[in-house]
């Protein structure tokens, strides 16, 4: 078996446990910070998704460029990150 699929099975088992996670503390909290964390976990298993359907040659990826740069890949790239800074940047604003 080729150890690039056995590495996103083991991807997507412990990523689909971590957006389980994130969902169930969603539902726990109304947090602002917390709500922007769960997701940007969201957006990663969704990006791993995406990066998986890429590399089985399901979904293509390239289709969509803006100024030259595949959009999809950008956004996967992008929004999960944002979503993190965003998080710890209200967390650091937040009053306690």
């Amino acid at each position: 078996m080729n150890y690039e699929i056995i590495l996103f099975i083991i991807k997507l088992t412990l990523g689909g446990i971590a957006a389980f996670l994130a969902i169930f503390v969603m539902s726990k909290t109304r947090n602002a910070a917390w709500c922007f964390l769960v997701a940007g976990f969201l957006f990663s298993y969704a990006a791993l998704v995406i990066e998986l359907m890429a590399e089985l040659g399901i979904f293509d990826v390239n289709a969509v460029k803006v100024a030259g740069l595949p959009l999809i890949p950008l956004i996967c790239a992008l929004v999960p990150s944002s979503m993190f800074i965003t998080a710890f940047i209200i967390k650091l604003c937040k009053k306690q």
